[in-house]
C-alpha cells in the first residue's frame, strides 16, 4: 500500500516506488484528464492536468539534466520515469535517540550494514535532585547513543563515499541534526536527500525497508 500524509496548504503526498510511477499518472490523468503543462524550477516538477488538479514532484538524485527547450509533459513524464529507474548505490542513515542502523543498498538491496541498539530512558515529570540525576542520566545515554551512530556512519560509510550516488537519511531531525555537526561527517551528510524518512526505532528490518523507500518519489497531489 502506497504511503500517504497530508501536507500544508492542502493536498497530499503519495510516496511511489519506480516501476509504479508510470501507472500512477495513469491512473491520476483517468481522473483528471491528460496533462496539459510542467512548469519546472530547481528540480521540482509540476504536472497539471485538464481539469486544474497538480502533481508535484521533487525530483531526487541531483534531479533532471536541464532541457534544451521546454518540453511536452509526456516527455518530461519519460525522462523522470528513466531517471528514477537508475541504477543506484545509496548509504543510508537512520537514527534516533534509541539507536541506528546505518547500511548500503544498490536497487533497493542491503549489501553491507550495521545496527545497534541503546537504552536512552524516556523523560520524568518528578521534581527535585532525583529529577535533575535523571536527566542528567539520560542525556548521558543520548550522547553515547548519538556518539556510536556517528563511528557507525564513520566506519561503513566514509570509506565507500566516493562510491555512493547519494546518501539517503531516516529518523529523529534533532539526532540527525547531531550528525551533521560531526566534522568527519560533514562533507557527507550534505550531500543528504532533502527528504528524510520517518522510520520508528532503528532495526535491521527497518534499514531493509528503508533501502526500498529510498528510491521512491514522493508526489504531492493538489485538486482543482
Amino acid at each position: 500500500m502506497a504511503r500517504t500524509r497530508e501536507v500544508a496548504g492542502g493536498g497530499r503526498a503519495v510516496e511511489v516506488e519506480p516501476e509504479r510511477v508510470a501507472g500512477w499518472f495513469t491512473r491520476f490523468t483517468a481522473r483528471h484528464g491528460d496533462l496539459v503543462a510542467v512548469d519546472a524550477d530547481r528540480g521540482r516538477l509540476r504536472f497539471w492536468a485538464a481539469d486544474g488538479a497538480s502533481a508535484e514532484v521533487v525530483v531526487p538524485f541531483g534531479g533532471l539534466p536541464p532541457a534544451a527547450a521546454p518540453a511536452e509533459p509526456a516527455a518530461v513524464l519519460a525522462a523522470l520515469h528513466a531517471h528514477l529507474l537508475r541504477p543506484r548505490r545509496l548509504g543510508i542513515v537512520l537514527v534516533r535517540l534509541g539507536g541506528h542502523s546505518v547500511g548500503i543498498a544498490v536497487d533497493a538491496v542491503v549489501q553491507a550494514s550495521t545496527t545497534r541498539t541503546r537504552p536512552v530512558h524516556g523523560r520524568t515529570r518528578k521534581g527535585g535532585s532525583s529529577s535533575g540525576r535523571f536527566a542528567r542520566r539520560r542525556d548521558n545515554q543520548a550522547r553515547v547513543a548519538l556518539d556510536a551512530a556517528a563511528d557507525a556512519v564513520a566506519r561503513l560509510l566514509l570509506p565507500a563515499a566516493a562510491s555512493l550516488d547519494a546518501v539517503v537519511l531516516g529518523g529523529d531531525t534533532a539526532a540527525l541534526a547531531e550528525l551533521r555537526a560531526d566534522r568527519r561527517l560533514a562533507p557527507l551528510l550534505a550531500r543528504a536527500e532533502t527528504r528524510v524518512l520517518d522510520v520508528p526505532e532503528p532495526r535491521r528490518a527497518v534499514l531493509d525497508e528503508a533501502a526500498r523507500r529510498a528510491r521512491a518519489v514522493e508526489i504531492v497531489v493538489r485538486e482543482p
